[in-house]
């Protein structure tokens, strides 16, 4: 039972996942607390992390609360996450996002 609450908190991560708008970004924390369950921000990275194989999740626009690319070590490559990010006009310095809160987008939007 515990997997299939996993498998179906996981389904909902992507749903959420498949609105950020190109050329925005949200938090894993963003998206637990839209989803009920605020303290599963980690859960949400597990989930990023099981969804590569998933073209239509895009998982490069969900960074932590600080706006840093602490998922690109999941991408294939050093610096896949940040090209993908790159490639939708978002700026990353340091492996972080510059203006965060300008192109932040709120899963409730």
């Amino acid at each position: 039972m515990k997997d299939l609450e996993h498998i179906n908190f996981f389904e909902r991560v992507y749903e959420v996942v498949r609105k950020i708008p190109y050329g925005r970004v949200t938090s894993y924390g963003a998206i637990a607390k839209f989803l009920g369950a605020a303290r599963s921000a980690r859960m949400v990275g597990w989930a990023m992390n099981a969804s590569h194989s998933m073209e239509d999740v895009p998982a490069h626009r969900v960074v932590n609360r600080k706006g840093l690319l602490t998922g690109k070590f999941h991408f294939d490559g050093t610096n896949l996450m940040q090209q993908l990010l790159e490639n939708e006009g978002i700026k990353v310095v340091d492996n972080q996002i510059v203006d965060f809160e300008k192109i932040f987008w709120h899963p409730e939007e």
